[in-house]
């Protein structure tokens, strides 16, 4: 399962690596793919995660999730 996290507030590779490191915490993430560009997260999920930990973790980590949908 995947899913896009759209992502506000990213300005440089810096960002991009506290944004992933922050996504692979959170429980069920085999894998994540940042996009300073695209501003967006692809991660990869072992099983279905709710939406709010994804978005909790990349707002904690003081980014703005703009969007969340499955691939």
């Amino acid at each position: 399962m995947k899913k896009q996290i759209n992502i506000e507030g990213m300005s440089c590779g810096h960002c991009v690596k506290h944004v992933e490191e922050a996504l692979k915490e959170v429980g069920k993430v085999t894998n994540v793919t940042v996009s300073l560009e695209g501003k967006n997260a692809i991660v990869e999920l072992s099983d279905d995660v709710e939406d709010f930990k994804l978005k909790d973790a990349v707002e904690e980590a003081g980014y703005d999730v703009t969007d969340i949908k499955a691939l």
